[in-house]
């Protein structure tokens, strides 16, 4: 039986989660995740098969037939790096509102915080294999 990967899709143009990308790469020693933006064709064939509405715009974890968005899809990558920030996961326990308020937060001023590009990131030939795009 095939272990499938989980899939992270993400904002492709902005700083931001491009860094988080790398950062998430560089913590995953068992490369569990694998990457498609939200702006590629593979991203845009994951959110049509997982029937994900079109306005959403924050950070996707595709996982076991489902799919987790904004702080819920942060905490529960951040559960599996090999990092402090694994330790964070325990925020799960506040509402989902109060912690969503909060990434939304950020995430609306992610451009004007971190900039934006005009393309999508390429990756570096070692971790081609980790995106799907």
């Amino acid at each position: 039986m095939r272990v499938l990967k989980k899939i992270i899709l993400f904002d492709g143009v902005c700083n931001l989660c491009n860094q988080s990308v790398q950062f998430i790469m560089k913590r995953d020693p068992h490369h569990q995740f694998q990457f498609a933006s939200l702006q590629s064709e593979k991203g845009q064939e994951l959110i049509t098969q997982y029937q994900i509405p079109s306005d959403i715009d924050s950070i996707l974890l595709l996982e076991d037939n489902e799919y987790f968005t904004k702080s819920t899809a942060a905490l529960k990558i951040a559960k599996i790096l090999n990092s402090p920030l694994r330790y964070f996961y325990f925020c799960i326990i506040f509402p989902r509102i109060i912690r969503d308020w909060l990434y939304d937060l950020i995430a609306n001023n992610r451009y004007k915080l971190f900039g934006k590009n005009t393309t999508c990131m390429i990756p570096k030939p070692g971790d081609k294999d980790r995106f799907l795009d």
